[in-house]
């Protein structure tokens, strides 16, 4: 990866703080962290052992992961991550980073 050195560590951790039914999609979580873009955080995930929600992270457009997608919707549906259609509503649950509670 030809990002800086600490990148992953600040996506994993960005997506650490994303709480149980809000979701980010790659962008944000890419333009949270100061990363080049939303392909880093992909990688980034797709590298990880699944420390991290990853499930809270999706495309742009509110769709999920192809081949994670039964096992993401069911994380999401459990967290109560409201659907519209195949895509999550954005509108609803996209976190905007602030504090929670």
């Amino acid at each position: 990866m030809s990002e800086e050195p600490g990148i992953a560590h600040r996506i994993l951790g960005c997506i650490e703080t994303i709480p149980a039914g809000r979701v980010l999609t790659y962008g944000d979580v890419a333009e949270f962290v100061g990363a080049r873009s939303a392909r880093t955080v992909g990688r980034v995930l797709a590298m990880d052992d699944g420390s991290v929600p990853w499930h809270r992270v999706l495309r742009a457009d509110g769709s999920l992961a192809e081949h994670l997608y039964t096992e993401q919707r069911q994380r999401l549906l459990a967290e109560g991550v409201r659907f519209r259609g195949q895509r999550v509503d954005l509108a609803a649950c996209r976190w905007d980073g602030g504090t929670v509670g």
